[in-house]
């Protein structure tokens, strides 16, 4: 009786633990995510770049005469314009005429830095296990991930990434309708609110369908297989020529029978010595962990059912062909977010590199096929790309975090659960909470005096000057690539914006199949070579019919303006020069 009460003394007490643990688990989740809202809030900046700019005026636009494929803010003429994430530039409008103005776009881009943030912990908690290092993380990860915060659609996408992993991981692990529903969704959004990255939602699949056809390739053993064809084929053959042979030459096929047979036999038993092999390994891996999960199939079919969510968008194939098109221009040469990666330029990428090599060489932390596919893609994408560092820090740190869990557990396991108890004491909580605000808000006085417009970076008082003093809307004025779109947001017609694809031959013109190639108007090409002196600026001047130009104080281009006598100056900042071109 007392043995009987014992039991049910004991099942109370794991009862009462696994609570305590749940509770635990819960108030360390709140902490987190009170820690990473506060954080991610100190992290945005102030000051807009260029794209939210024309972001604003397109979407303004749209409302006022719909997507016409037409650009409107140019001053070159009849130049098609696709509206590549017109949905993002839609709401972006609503928000500045309607929310507040720039202080509604800076609130917006706030909310998603926050919701970024939460995702990312979730994400990181749920493939990691382990609540404490995907705290730490996230934290690390939304601190690189500074740079890229901004109003702009790429914020939107992120995370819509962000999502999509975690909704896989779950749909492998419980294959619910509305995992396959969210999965199936974000496509369609990501096709209309930045279709530029619409391929690279695939790519997300990838590590997974990889993995499971690598298992499965194992799983054929076609080797045995073809093994054992060649001994049936030659059991077949003898056979034939036992019933052919004559009576001398049938002993002499019966003992080939009986070899091949005992071959046959020998090969079923050594085959069956290798499953069980196979499948220790498999329990049991030295480094690289390969799952079959047999809901990837099921995953797989989402997948070939998003591949038609692009057409679901009024911009036509741009979600297919935008990224091919910008790749066959030259804008990849010469915007610097689309230039290859210098590893020693990018300590946390470097650092990111190094720690997971580590970890994967020099410890026993086991990784699975799935992450070495991802973490490599990524690291390959980054190198060529650094618009791609983006991406390699939301995955690899995800693919880190899972490796450092991995790595405490093996050496401590019950290490972070005891910390996570400490965390969520009323002290614990405490100084984790002020540690997190004394951060954030050293990180947030970077920004805290910063203009919504950086006026030494984006011509205001000169535009203002322009609008004032000039027949704006019928001059034809010359102005640089990174603030062509602050001049379209004050209608001011330009030269070239932010909008690299519009002024290139792959968007605006059309394909000649004899050449192989697109023909148009290269208008960023002529830019670049009017802007770096590599070209006559007059020749191309008169070529387009240019009658005004502004540019910076300290460029190249306004070196040689000032010394050029066909050249007025008629305005002048500490930042920006105008010129009236009198041969025009």
């Amino acid at each position: 009786m007392a043995k009987k009460t014992k039991v049910i003394k004991t099942k109370k007490e794991k009862s009462d633990q696994t609570k305590d643990t749940k509770l635990v688990k819960l108030s360390f989740n709140i902490i987190a995510i009170f820690c990473i809202t506060i954080f991610c809030i100190a992290i945005v900046p102030r000051t807009f770049q260029n794209d939210t700019f024309y972001t604003i005026k397109i979407g303004q636009l749209i409302r006022q005469n719909g997507i016409d494929y037409q650009d409107h803010f140019s001053w070159h003429e009849n130049l098609p314009y696709m509206y590549p994430h017109w949905l993002y530039d839609l709401i972006m409008s609503l928000i500045y005429d309607f929310a507040g103005g720039y202080t509604g776009l800076y609130a917006s881009t706030i909310v998603l830095s926050v919701i970024l943030g939460i995702l990312l912990y979730f994400t990181n908690k749920k493939v990691s296990k382990n609540h404490i290092i995907s705290f730490l993380i996230t934290i690390a990860q939304m601190i690189i991930m500074k740079e890229y915060i901004a109003a702009r659609a790429q914020l939107v996408t992120f995370v819509l990434f962000v999502a999509t992993y975690l909704l896989i991981v779950k749909f492998l692990e419980k294959p619910k309708i509305r995992y396959a529903i969210g999965l199936i969704a974000i496509p369609i959004i990501i096709a209309n609110v930045h279709s530029a990255v619409f391929p690279f939602y695939f790519v997300l699949y990838l590590p997974f369908i990889a993995e499971y056809a690598i298992a499965s390739i194992l799983d054929w053993h076609i080797p045995h297989k073809l093994y054992q064809m060649w001994i049936k084929a030659n059991i077949k053959s003898a056979n034939k020529k036992l019933k052919k042979a004559k009576q001398e030459n049938i002993e002499k096929y019966q003992t080939i029978l009986q070899k091949l047979n005992k071959k046959l036999e020998k090969s079923n038993a050594n085959f069956e010595l290798d499953l069980i092999k196979q499948n220790d390994r498999r329990k049991k891996p030295y480094k690289v962990v390969l799952e079959k999960n047999k809901n990837v199939v099921k995953l797989f079919f989402i997948m070939i059912i998003c591949l038609f969510t692009g057409l679901l968008t009024p911009i036509k194939d741009m979600p297919y062909m935008y990224t091919y098109k910008i790749m066959q221009g030259n804008t990849t040469d010469s915007i610097s977010e689309h230039l290859p990666l210098t590893l020693i330029n990018n300590i946390p990428v470097l650092v990111t590199i190094a720690i997971t090599f580590a970890l994967a060489i020099f410890t026993k932390v086991k990784i699975k096929l799935r992450d070495v596919f991802l973490f490599g893609g990524l690291t390959l994408l980054a190198l060529m790309s650094r618009r791609q560092v983006s991406m390699f820090m939301l995955f690899g740190g995800t693919v880190i975090c899972t490796m450092i869990a991995n790595f405490l557990d093996m050496y401590d396991k019950n290490g972070t659960e005891e910390f996570m108890k400490y965390v969520t004491s009323a002290i614990g909580e405490a100084l984790c909470i002020c540690l997190i605000i004394v951060i954030s808000l050293s990180v947030y006085r970077k920004y805290a005096n910063s203009e919504f417009v950086n006026t030494s970076s984006y011509p205001v008082e000169a535009v203002e000057w322009i609008k004032e003093n000039l027949d704006y809307k019928n001059i034809k004025i010359f102005n640089d690539y990174n603030y062509g779109s602050y001049m379209l947001l004050n209608d001011v017609p330009v030269f070239i914006d932010s909008r690299c694809d519009l002024y290139t031959p792959e968007f605006n013109g059309t394909y000649n199949k004899e050449k192989k190639k697109y023909e148009g108007k290269d208008i960023f090409s002529d830019y670049l070579n009017v802007s770096n002196i590599s070209t006559w600026y007059e020749t191309k001047f008169q070529n387009y019919g240019v009658t005004h130009v502004i540019c910076k104080t300290n460029s190249k281009l306004n070196m040689l303006l000032e010394k050029d006598d066909n050249y007025k100056e008629l305005y002048k900042d500490s930042n920006f020069v105008i010129y009236d071109r009198l041969s025009k």
